[in-house]
């Protein structure tokens, strides 16, 4: 292997462990010996990366636009493509651009072969049964879920019924051909799926939920994959 791309997959290494990594670890990652890795460590340093600790504590990357250019796989840029374009297929429309964007700045930052790589992937998405159109503004929705606020919905269920809801957002979820919210409902008092074309209103309240989204959402996905239930 040579030391450039040991260099990389150091940093490569650093990007996947939590952090603060062992040198230990990272030594371990890259085939090195640890007067090695401490090497390697000041090299990367020296090439302007940000990494702070010492051995004995452990490392910590800062990421910095000053990098030199992040590698790929052949396999890791066709899963980028395949994915990013699946978004652009099934978002809504700001997520959509947002996809179409990063393809552009992955492009852009990628080496020439691999920027050629992946402009030319041989993985694509298309769907020809799209998503309906959604009548809220998804992208305030997305921003509830960061931020652990309820919101309240003016929602239409399956047998067109229309109903006022209080719900926790937990997370976006695209199911049976149509995006769906996951979320803690106030009215059941459990959680629930709700499809997002449903949806006729979406309203902030000043209600929060911090810091509990994470653990709601991993136990109704654990629900959803056990029973399939849906609002």
């Amino acid at each position: 292997m040579s030391r450039t791309t040991r260099l990389f997959q150091l940093m490569q290494s650093l990007r996947s462990h939590r952090p603060p990594v062992t040198a230990a670890t990272l030594a371990e990652d890259t085939g090195v010996s640890l007067r090695t890795l401490y090497r390697d460590i000041d090299a990367l340093r020296g090439l302007g990366a940000v990494i702070d600790g010492t051995a004995g504590y452990g490392y910590v990357l800062t990421e910095d636009p000053a990098l030199p250019p992040m590698m790929f796989t052949d396999d890791e840029i066709e899963a980028l493509v395949l994915g990013l374009r699946d978004v652009q297929a099934i978002a809504d429309p700001a997520l959509a651009n947002a996809a179409g964007s990063a393809l552009t700045k992955l492009h852009a930052r990628l080496p020439a072969a691999q920027a050629h790589r992946l402009k030319h992937a041989v993985l694509t998405a298309r769907r020809f049964i799209k998503p309906p159109q959604p009548a809220i503004d998804v992208a305030a929705l997305r921003q509830a879920t960061w931020d652990e606020r309820t919101v309240h919905l003016l929602y239409t269920d399956g047998e067109g019924n229309e109903t006022e809801r209080m719900v926790d957002p937990l997370g976006i979820v695209y199911l049976q051909n149509a995006l769906c919210l996951v979320a803690w409902c106030h009215l059941r008092q459990d959680s629930r799926t709700f499809r997002i074309d449903r949806m006729r209103a979406l309203t902030l309240t000043d209600g929060s939920f911090r810091p509990h989204r994470i653990a709601m959402l991993r136990d109704a996905i654990a629900k959803i994959r056990g029973q399939k239930q849906s609002d």
